[in-house]
């Protein structure tokens, strides 16, 4: 499999692999009734008027569309987490952050006065936290397992140690100057001056 080398790229990819298990997830809380309304529907009820408006074909893709958006922007999230921070521990970091990114997404559409669809019980948005915990999950090994060694590679947060390998611009440097030309640079007519 051909590794992604873009940080953008990665994101997108990471997000809309996370949204199919975030949906998935939620689908399944929604059929078993422990959910009230799709993660969707909830989505959509910030653009809408009413639950009869979030729940037609068109509300439903519209927070379809709005849930992929914010999920490819939890991915550029993820890539940048692990970037930055390595790709060791996936399992608790993919729950740190898929709990924390759900905990802030339903606060922020919950949050919304005109938001009608907003579920007021402790279940549904429980669900919405384990949506979000099964994103977080996957979209951490989605981006550690897509993602380029390349991008992996932080420069040293400490600049004070000496290094103990030398750069690959010092390798180069090193071997310039140990090439030796087939001819001198130094001209045998030219005659010396004596400055006074």
């Amino acid at each position: 499999m051909r590794k992604v080398n873009d940080r953008i790229y990665l994101g997108m990819i990471t997000g809309s692999v996370g949204f199919v298990a975030l949906t998935l997830v939620d689908v399944f809380s929604s059929k078993m009734k422990i959910s009230q309304r799709a993660y969707r529907t909830t989505a959509a009820g910030v653009w809408v008027s009413s639950r009869r408006e979030a729940d037609k074909w068109s509300g439903q893709l519209l927070g379809v569309m709005m849930n992929i958006g914010l999920s490819m922007v939890g991915g550029f999230s993820v890539v940048k987490m692990l970037t930055t921070y390595g790709r060791d521990k996936l399992v608790p970091k993919g729950l740190f952050f898929g709990v924390t990114f759900g905990a802030v997404i339903s606060a922020i559409l919950s949050g919304f006065a005109h938001n009608k669809v907003k579920p007021k019980d402790a279940l549904s948005n429980l669900s919405y936290l384990l949506s979000h915990a099964v994103f977080g999950l996957v979209s951490v090994f989605t981006a550690a397992k897509m993602g380029n060694d390349s991008l992996f590679d932080t420069p040293p947060r400490n600049d004070f140690s000496k290094p103990t390998e030398k750069t690959t611009e010092q390798l180069e440097r090193t071997n310039r100057n140990n090439v030796q030309s087939g001819y001198s640079d130094v001209n045998p007519n030219l005659e010396e001056t004596v400055l006074m």
